[in-house]
């Protein structure tokens, strides 16, 4: 079981790489640094520069430095029970799960403390259809994250041991 609370761990160490490299791309050599600068990708997607100061669908908007603030310790101490309950997690795919969620959050908290907002810029689009707001990978793999232990809670059910080890044992 180690190991696979350290695969939860490399997980968002990943996340959380690849979200900020992609961040640091997207602002640095692609210049989208500005509100309202973009670059069209594909027909359904551009990169488009959008900083965020509250939180998911724009709640809770962080327009001071005591709202910034709070919001980085309210995010820290999800982050923090997400680690914790990561460390206690029996089950891999709630790891893996929990992995994605810690990376993406540990991602907008560093861009928060640093920045005063989250990098997002990820636009998918239909025409003028937006079925999301703009984006980021973090934000990406916390809700990939948080779908996955939804799932899994309310339409998965694991055997328990006792009847794992009868079933083994009939079949013997």
């Amino acid at each position: 079981m180690k190991r696979a609370r350290i695969l939860g761990l490399v997980v968002a160490l990943l996340v959380f790489l690849v979200d900020q490299g992609v961040k640091a791309y997207v602002t640095g050599p692609l210049q989208l640094d500005a509100l309202g600068e973009h670059l069209s990708v594909l027909p359904i997607f551009d990169l488009r520069f959008v900083p965020n100061i509250g939180v998911s669908l724009g709640l809770l908007p962080a327009d001071s430095e005591a709202t910034r603030w709070a919001l980085v310790a309210l995010t820290a101490l999800i982050a923090l029970g997400v680690l914790w309950w990561l460390s206690r997690e029996t089950n891999r795919q709630d790891i893996g799960a929990l992995g994605l969620v810690l990376g993406g959050a540990l991602g907008n908290i560093l861009d928060r403390v640093r920045l005063g907002y989250v990098v997002d810029y990820a636009d998918l689009h239909f025409g003028d259809w937006r079925p999301f707001l703009v984006f980021n990978v973090a934000d990406a793999a916390i809700t990939i994250g948080v779908l996955i232990l939804l799932a899994r809670a309310l339409l998965v059910r694991d055997k328990p041991k006792s009847d794992r080890a009868t079933v083994e044992n009939v079949n013997a």
